[in-house]
């Protein structure tokens, strides 16, 4: 931990020692288009501890990196209040969305008080047909994207970039090459955004540079490496949207494609998961000469996740904009990251709060 961050303090909302010194940390934010709620409610409820939890560095994808963004933004301004009114503003607007929010409840889903199922809404039934039988170059072919829009009215490029209490590692996918592209702060742009969230069926590809890029959890959602090699901070938290568990086999059309999506969009963490699991077996059994063991990076490998709550919502919920909607994956997300700090503050700095083996591999 940098000595800069270290310092004493008056615990406030958990139940710490006096003598706790402020601890660093680094987040991964996966996407997931209007799931992505959740992680405003975890980042809202971190942001209370700025005293005490200091964020180094943010790799997002898609919905991961729009939040990465709004967090800078507001920070460079007002500190952590700012960053928490820049997401609450962010979020609201998304929900002001409505022409974009199609997958609403059915009357019956409304009666019956189940606001999380939308995947047999008729509207969202055409949508996914629609998205099977034409691109977007031919149901879009002005490429009108609402998200640019938005994203051009709320978020000041220029402060992102120059913000130097967090650092953002944005990640799309390159469509020519599969590999991933990681815009680090200098390389930020609205574009940048918007490619690191285009999904394929959705939206014409994002070209940067005369290069196509797509959604980038394909390839990385989020990527790992840019916080291991371009932060001090040895401490990462995973903040999962995509469950990696799903009991049973998927039957309905709508049910195959969530799971695969679901599976493709974990693959690339999983296989870094593998990497930094590798290196910690061999530091651990002393396979490496001194001088070989001090070049290596000791990760500590943390997750918030809220896997029972977020596995029961379909597919087509990730495109559910209403506010109600938004603001309860909100406060699921601000328990969630409660008891995770509550359960796993000593772990910071310390050691992995997850066995990384029995996780993900």
């Amino acid at each position: 931990m940098s000595a800069e961050y270290r310092r004493t303090f008056e615990p406030t909302l958990l139940n710490m020692p006096k003598s706790l010194q402020v601890k660093t940390i680094n987040l991964a934010l996966q996407g997931g288009g209007s799931h992505g709620a959740f992680t405003w409610g975890v980042l809202d409820r971190l942001l209370e501890e700025n005293k005490q939890l200091q964020i180094e560095g943010i790799s997002g994808t898609s919905a991961g990196a729009m939040n990465g963004a709004a967090l800078l933004q507001g920070y460079c301004m007002n500190g952590a209040q700012g960053a928490r009114d820049a997401l609450d503003n962010f979020w609201t607007s998304i929900g002001d969305m409505n022409s974009f929010d199609l997958p609403q409840r059915t009357m019956i889903n409304q009666m019956l008080g189940n606001w999380w199922q939308t995947d047999f809404n008729p509207a969202a039934l055409m949508l996914d047909a629609m998205q099977h039988m034409f691109s977007p170059y031919q149901m879009n072919p002005f490429n009108f994207n609402p998200l640019r829009t938005l994203l051009n009215k709320m978020l000041d490029i220029n402060a992102i970039r120059s913000c130097g209490s967090v650092k953002l590692f944005v990640c799309a996918t390159n469509v020519e090459t599969g590999r991933v592209r990681v815009f680090d702060q200098k390389d930020i742009s609205i574009d940048a955004l918007l490619a690191s969230g285009c999904l394929p069926f959705t939206f014409q590809a994002v070209k940067i540079d005369d290069v196509p890029y797509w959604d980038g959890g394909y390839v990385g959602n989020p990527s790992l490496f840019p916080l291991i090699y371009g932060c001090d901070s040895p401490d990462i938290a995973v903040v999962q949207i995509n469950p990696l568990i799903r009991k049973g086999i998927p039957e309905t059309p709508s049910e195959i494609i969530n799971r695969v999506n679901e599976i493709s969009f974990n693959a690339s963490l999983i296989s870094e998961m593998r990497a930094i699991a590798f290196v910690q077996h061999l530091i651990d059994e002393d396979h490496l000469k001194n001088e070989e063991a001090a070049r290596l990076k000791r990760m500590n490998i943390h997750e918030i996740n809220a896997e029972d709550k977020l596995r029961v919502l379909g597919a087509a919920s990730k495109m559910n904009c209403s506010m109600d909607f938004l603001l309860s994956l909100k406060e699921i997300g601000r328990a969630t990251a409660e008891q995770w700090m509550k359960e796993n503050w000593d772990a910071i700095g310390d050691h992995s709060s997850i066995d990384i083996r029995e996780t993900y591999l």
